[in-house]
């Protein structure tokens, strides 16, 4: 099969199943997973798919958002990296603010017994991480919650997060783009990571590098109000340079 048959039967899989991922299309065809990235580059460029981290969606789903489920076991690996780096960005006795992610969660679940910390989170898995420490005081805000991500939104939390001044906020977002910023498919969503990211001293960014080029429907800051990204080694050099040419320092864990 050429190049653009299998593309075309790419499209069709994506357009038919609302997703397509790259392990299954390189057995559905027999190639390398190396050359399923190249087919669903050009159908990117051409228009035709999004790229998401692990394979692509059909053009004009920006509000296409896995489950929690799904986003648990997608690059857990690197999750896991990027987690364990951003220990090192803990204030001493200070206090910080926990986004809603799994990336965020990962962190959570991390914290040392020893840590004495106040911890400010709108999202249930991180609470229900820490509500047992020993050394955190927990503050859980909220809101409605949004099933799909666990988190509190609307009123009640952007108000308690204009009541508050964190050290570090640590924010995660489903992409992030040197032109589209940080961007999520939902806007109650995206209004409370730009609270939380208001709400503190320094902003910290955790998201692995397929969410790198990714842009969603709601936007909810630029790369210039973020002091630090956390990713990982999958982000090119290139990429590195140009991210911190637009603001925030990279640490590729």
């Amino acid at each position: 099969m050429y190049a653009p048959e299998r593309q075309q039967e790419i499209l069709r899989i994506a357009r038919e199943t609302g997703r397509v991922d790259v392990p299954s299309l390189a057995e559905e065809f027999q190639v390398t997973a190396e050359t399923v990235r190249r087919d669903l580059k050009a159908l990117d460029r051409a228009g035709l798919v999004r790229r998401v981290h692990g394979g692509a969606i059909p053009a004009g789903r920006l509000d296409f958002e896995p489950d929690l489920a799904e986003r648990e076991a997608t690059a857990a690996g690197e999750k896991d990296a990027i987690a364990r780096a951003a220990l090192a960005e803990l204030p001493a006795d200070g206090s910080v603010i926990i986004d809603a992610g799994t990336t965020a969660a990962r962190l959570a679940a991390l914290l040392p017994l020893e840590s004495t910390l106040t911890v400010v989170t709108h999202a249930l898995p991180v609470a229900a991480r820490l509500a047992d420490h020993p050394g955190i005081a927990l503050h859980l805000i909220g809101g409605r919650v949004r099933h799909r991500t666990r988190a509190a939104v609307d009123a009640w939390a952007l108000r308690a997060y204009g009541e508050i001044h964190a050290d570090v906020a640590f924010l995660a977002t489903n992409g992030f783009s040197l032109d589209g910023g940080l961007t999520t498919p939902d806007l109650a969503e995206a209004a409370v990571k730009r609270a939380a990211a208001a709400a503190a001293r320094r902003v910290v960014l955790l998201a692995d590098s397929g969410k790198y080029g990714q842009r969603h429907f709601a936007r909810f800051a630029d790369l210039s109000a973020v002091d630090l990204l956390i990713t990982d080694a999958g982000l090119a050099d290139d990429d590195a340079r140009a991210i911190e040419e637009a603001g925030p320092a990279v640490v590729r864990a």
